[in-house]
């Protein structure tokens, strides 16, 4: 059950700075550890709220193939491209290259 959008955004912000440096998640992965499976679209929309948060790794967010589908939302033609970049992952025709590598699966926290 995804909970009012402000409380849901907060909660996907709290997962996205789990992501390790050097590693990417999917959008569904955060959905689903939230226990908000289907809601992969909210996922997406809180990373596109982001952008003004320092602290809110979004360029680790993928879709669930490895796809940069959210570059068009970040500042510059291939900022989220290099960003990725610096951090080691291989980016090739806006998809990451041995993309199962670099996944991170985000689990609840006790």
């Amino acid at each position: 059950m995804v909970e009012k959008n402000d409380n849901f955004f907060e909660r996907v912000y709290d997962v996205a700075r789990q992501i390790p440096y050097g590693k990417v998640t999917s959008y569904g992965a955060i959905a689903k550890v939230l226990g908000a499976a289907r809601s992969a679209r909210m996922v997406g929309w809180a990373m596109n709220a982001s952008h003004n948060l320092e602290d809110i790794p979004a360029h680790r967010v993928v879709n669930r193939k490895g796809l940069l589908t959210g570059k068009h939302h970040f500042d510059g033609t291939n900022l989220m491209q290099q960003l990725l970049e610096s951090e080691g992952i291989v980016v090739l025709d806006n998809q990451i290259v041995d993309f199962e590598k670099h996944f991170w699966i985000p689990e609840m926290k006790a």
